[in-house]
């Protein structure tokens, strides 16, 4: 047997313990898949679970299952999650049973597997913290005042390129139409997503701890950065061919461009971060 297969015995304990895992979580799976598909801020949590399994099959050369070894660490995690699984669901706080959904996971890797194995996919697992969906409370705090923001700048702009333009609160008014800045346009659901992407390409990068940070921070400026893009061009064709020239589908797929202009921001980020590390390791 080599280090990439586990005994029979270790296999069918395994598949056993996560299936008691999806039953325990059943209840909470729809609703949560619910948020996902309806709600675009948390879109992105669709893709996490499969990105995670990916990067737990890129790292299966490296995993030895000849040390696996049970660890009552994991047990512990497992109750405290179980039990917050519990309570949360019991006083109807929706983000707390997704939470202990990923924590009871690890723990259950911890206890069946041990904590070597746990080391090596350390990561994917945490990053499966990201499909959880952004309670609303949260989401409201950011969004208003990025709505404001945004709104403010892209105002700005549009004026310096001699465009009459009266700001009110989240709203443009134009000299024959207006513009209301919502909160699709706050950058709030770029920003999760781009958060996601920035530590997905940090994680890839292998290099310093600094040039890793780099690509996480700045997921927050390119967020607001496209959104402004976004407003502005927005605005200016509310200017030149009316409001509802801005709405529906060019509203919708101005959305998708911007936030594929920002993937390729971050991208080229993480390509010159990883051509510079090369670099650095050559010399």
């Amino acid at each position: 047997m080599n280090n990439l297969q586990m005994s029979r015995q270790d296999l069918i304990s395994s598949i056993v313990l996560f299936g008691l895992l999806i039953i325990l979580y059943i209840p909470i799976l729809p609703d949560m898949c619910h948020v996902w598909f309806k709600y675009n801020n948390n879109s992105h949590g669709i893709l996490v679970p499969f990105i995670s399994l990916y990067l737990v099959w890129r790292k299966r050369s490296g995993i030895d299952f000849k040390k696996i070894h049970t660890s009552s660490l994991g047990l512990v995690i497992m109750v405290i999650s179980l039990l917050l699984y519990y309570l949360g669901y019991a006083g109807g706080v929706e983000v707390l049973p997704r939470l202990t959904l990923v924590s009871t996971l690890i723990g259950l890797v911890i206890y069946n597997w041990g904590k070597h194995i746990f080391r090596q996919i350390t990561f994917p697992l945490l990053f499966l913290f990201f499909m959880v969906p952004v309670p609303v409370s949260i989401v409201n705090q950011i969004s208003i005042p990025l709505q404001l923001l945004v709104t403010k700048v892209s105002s700005s702009i549009i004026s310096s390129l001699s465009i009459s333009v009266l700001r009110e609160g989240n709203i443009l008014h134009f000299a024959h139409s207006s513009l209301e800045v919502a909160e699709a346009c706050s950058g709030i659901r770029s920003l999760t997503a781009y958060i996601m992407l920035g530590f997905l390409f940090a994680y890839m990068l292998n290099g310093s701890f600094l040039r890793r940070s780099i690509l996480i921070l700045i997921a927050v400026p390119l967020a607001f950065f496209v959104n402004i893009l976004r407003v502005t061009g927005t605005g200016i064709l509310a200017h030149y061919y009316g409001s509802s020239m801005a709405r529906g589908f060019l509203h919708e797929f101005s959305g998708m461009s911007v936030f594929v202009l920002g993937f390729i921001f971050l991208f080229v980020a993480f390509y010159l971060l990883k051509e510079s590390e090369a670099g650095r390791m050559r010399q």
